[in-house]
Order: C-alpha cells, then structure tokens, then sequence
C-alpha cells in the first residue's frame, strides 16, 4: 500500500526516482513534452547538483524558458515540488510575478502538475495541489489561476477538487498553437 502523498522540496537524495521517471519516458512539462523530457535528463546527467538547485528558482536567474514554438521569453519566479509516496509520483510547480496575481500572457497559469502514468487515478494531483495552495498564499497572493484543455476532464476535476472555479474559455497564444484552454481561479 502507497504511502500518504507528501511534497519533497527536489534534492540529490530524490533524484534517481525523478530520473527514472524521466528516464521511462514521463515528463513534467504537459505542453513541451518529450523536449523537456530529454532536456531535463541530460542536464541532471551533466550536473546533478545543479539541476536541482535550478528547480527552485525563487529569484527567476536561470536563463529564460522556451515555449512550445521555440519562442524564448524571460522566466518568472518559481519552484518545483516532486510528488512522492513510496517513491516518485509526479512533479508540481509554482510561478509568479511577485506583488501582482497578474501573469504574462505568454503564461498558463500559476500552477501546473504532471502525475507519472504508473501512479494515475490515485488523487496524488488532487492532494499535491491542496499541499500546494499554502505555498501560494504565503507568496502574497490572493488567488492563482491554472489552465487545462477542455477535454482534460482529470485535471479539471482537480482544479474543481480545490475550490477552482471556471473563468473562462480562451484561445492559447500563437506559440502555443492557439488551441482552446480553459482559465481556472482558486481563492487563497
């Protein structure tokens, strides 16, 4: 039986699960994908220590993010947190722009999460992000937001799960294919 599901801040004592998952094609990123997959893998075998320095990124000062287009744009404050029971279950993370709720356009929401497939349909994404929301409020802010597609019914009911209410239906920037999302608002 899995133990109760815990938040791990990402150190080298975690990292050959997280490498693992990566390893077994997983990732942690749900828009770019297998690139971030293969990226992720060769800089924690390049440098483990520093890819996991690089995870918690509160002064936003690794370099800027690449966004499905290949489009690079200035990185926001933010921190990963890896899911973790008995072992490696997903990775969640936070991004913000301090003293604003506001977020660029070029960003989906605050919050994203990514569960390891051998570990679905166990709540681990509904639980991680209640443990989560704490950490946000204790960012200053009164709210986050959080993006899905409209047929990720899973996520959406993990949103919902925690108090998210629909916003509204938009169309993704262009660097993200101008597909049809979901905006969700979680009080704080």
């Amino acid at each position: 039986m899995d133990r109760p599901l815990r938040l791990v801040v990402p150190s080298l004592k975690h990292l050959d699960g997280y490498a693992e998952a990566l390893r077994r094609g997983w990732s942690p990123d749900n828009v770019r994908g297998e690139a971030t997959r293969r990226e992720e893998l060769a800089h924690l075998e390049e440098d483990p220590a520093t890819f996991v320095a690089r995870l918690d990124d509160r002064e936003a000062k690794s370099g800027p993010i690449t966004l499905p287009d290949g489009t690079q744009m200035p990185r926001l404050p933010g921190y990963r947190r890896w899911m973790w029971d008995d072992g490696f279950c997903g990775s969640i993370g936070f991004r913000w722009q301090p003293g604003t709720e506001a977020l660029p356009a070029h960003v989906l929401g605050h919050i994203g999460y990514a569960v390891v497939p051998w570990k679905r349909r166990r709540g681990h994404a509904t639980r991680a992000l209640a443990l989560l929301l704490p950490e946000a409020r204790r960012e200053g802010l009164r709210f986050v937001e959080l993006t899905t597609d409209p047929d990720n019914l899973p996520s959406q009911k993990v949103i919902t799960a925690n108090g998210g209410v629909l916003i509204k239906r938009f169309a993704k920037e262009a660097a993200y294919g101008e597909a049809d999302a979901l905006l969700f608002r979680i009080d704080l």
